[in-house]
Parts: structure tokens; sequence; C-alpha cells
């Protein structure tokens, strides 16, 4: 500044430029976006037979057993993100009546037209209703029931829903290959996955799938996103009897990523939340807004 001819000490010129502004879980939520929440029950042989105490199955007259207490613990949370409350409910690894079928994608109610079920009391009702109608059998597949919500979070990907499976199993899975190109395919999705192993079984594929530490991969090609969390119901069990403390600890485990996963599709996707009822009273609904691509910027310092 001591010379009377100065300038400038140089240019910088930005070549691209943007504001971003991070929209949060609740952001969406409040805009809008619904969580459908499906769940998908393991109905093998490896589970024991129903009517014999020492079956996960097994319907205590004083007790609800895993599979029902991990069913409630996830669903009472998430049940409050879905306006309808009617949540499909299927069942794999059964042999279906009349003609004993080996099926991995039956509906709990029965309805192959609409496995939906009213409310997390209706699942658990037509949960209790297949233990009397089917045969346990067996394998333990998982590709088919991933393949089936996936189809439908195809069906609708502007933001204003987004799917969440529940997979509740006993035992290692036989079609890992399938599975994990079905996750791979349904990492594109609006789609997240739930897994909780219960019992005593070792659980490395369930693992495997999570993909917290190796984003799986099949035929080459990586996943997208991480979609997949699971946990062993056995580290939530309480030996002190204290059920709601334990199964409050579950659900917040299984449900804590969720959030991270419905933003990184959003993001990926370029689509932002919509305002609030509230603020758009007069207007007609709509759907979640794309972020247009930044138009470069050049500015000179």
């Amino acid at each position: 500044m001591k010379k009377k001819k100065y300038v400038n000490s140089g240019t910088v010129t930005l070549l691209s430029f943007a504001v971003e502004s991070e929209c949060t879980f609740l952001d969406y939520i409040k805009g809008g976006t619904q969580i459908n929440f499906t769940v998908a029950i393991d109905f093998t042989a490896s589970n024991g037979n129903p009517s014999q105490s020492t079956s996960l199955h097994y319907m205590s007259p004083y007790q609800l057993n895993a599979y029902a207490l991990a069913l409630t613990a996830v669903g009472e949370i998430i049940q409050h993100y879905d306006s309808d409350k009617m949540f499909p409910a299927l069942g794999f690894g059964a042999k279906l009546p009349p003609d004993g079928r080996v099926s991995h994608e039956f509906p709990l109610n029965g309805n192959q037209e609409n496995p939906s079920c009213c409310g997390i009391d209706g699942i658990l009702e037509a949960y209790h209703q297949s233990l009397r109608t089917v045969q346990l059998y067996g394998p333990t597949n998982f590709a088919p029931v991933v393949t089936h919500v996936a189809r439908n979070a195809a069906e609708v990907q502007d933001g204003s829903q987004y799917s969440v499976l529940l997979i509740i199993t006993d035992g290692v899975i036989s079609d890992m290959a399938q599975t994990k190109e079905a996750i791979v395919n349904a990492a594109k999705l609006p789609m997240s996955i739930i897994i909780i192993g219960v019992g005593q079984a070792e659980f490395d594929a369930m693992v495997e799938l999570d993909g917290d530490d190796v984003r799986i991969s099949s035929r080459g090609k990586l996943a997208e996103r991480d979609i997949v969390q699971f946990v062993p119901f056995r580290d939530y069990v309480d030996r002190t009897g204290n059920h709601v403390l334990s199964m409050a600890r579950l659900a917040r485990d299984v449900l804590a990523e969720i959030p991270d996963q419905l933003v990184s599709y959003m993001k990926a996707q370029g689509i932002r939340p919509r305002p609030p009822p509230e603020a758009t009273a007069s207007s007609p609904p709509q759907s979640p807004a794309r972020t247009p691509p930044a138009s470069p910027l050049h500015t000179h310092i």
C-alpha cells in the first residue's frame, strides 16, 4: 500500500461456487416423507417346534417370545412415521397349506393381494395365526423379501416415501450371493434394511451384510450406500428381567442409522425437503423439490 501504483497482489478465480444447506432427517419428516415399514419373519425349522417351550417361536401365555419382543420394540417407534399404520408382514422358510409348497415370501395374514396388517398388534396377531397354520421348514433365504420391498420402493422415488424392511431371523443365511445382489440393487432405492438375529447361532454373514467395515458388493458392483443394520438380539437380553429398558436399547441401536441412510439417499438424488404443511396450507401438495445443479460463478478478489 506504500506504492502509489499498487493494484492488487494477484487474482483468485473461483471456477465453481455453491451454497448448500444441510438437511436433516426431521426436515424430510416434517415435509411429509412417510416411512413404509415392512416386517419379514423367519419360519425355518431351526427355530424349533412352536409348541415346545425351547422354541424361539414358542407362544407363552406369560411373556412375548424373542420375535415378538424384537418386532414390538422396533415397530412401536417406527409406526409413528407412517400415517396409515398399515404394515405389510411377510414370512419366509415355511411350507404353506394346503399343498405344502415352500415359500420365502408369504403374507402372514394369508392375503396374497394385500399383506398389510393394521398396526403392530395386527402384525402380532397375523404372526401368531401363521404359527398355527404353516409348517416350519427352510432354508433361510432373504433375497425374496428384500426384492419384494425393493419393488415397492422403486415405484415411488420422489422423496415422499422411504421403505424400511425389518428381518427377524434365527439362522445362517442360505442364499448369501442372491441376497448380496438384492441389497446392492436396493442400495440405489429409497430403502433401508434392519436385521435382528435371535437365538444363539453364529451371525458372521449378517455382519458382512451390515457393511460397516467393508461395503458389500455383488458381481464386482459396489453398493451405492450402506443400507443394512444388523444387531444380535442376545446382546439386549436383560438378565434382571427388565424388558422395557433392554428393548428400548435395542430399538435405539437398530434405528440409529436410518436417519443418515434416508438423508444420504435424498442428497444423492438431489431431493430437498418440502416445506412443512402449515407453511403451504393454501398450496396443493407437491413432491419434494429437486436441487438444480449449481451454475459456475467467476469471482475476482
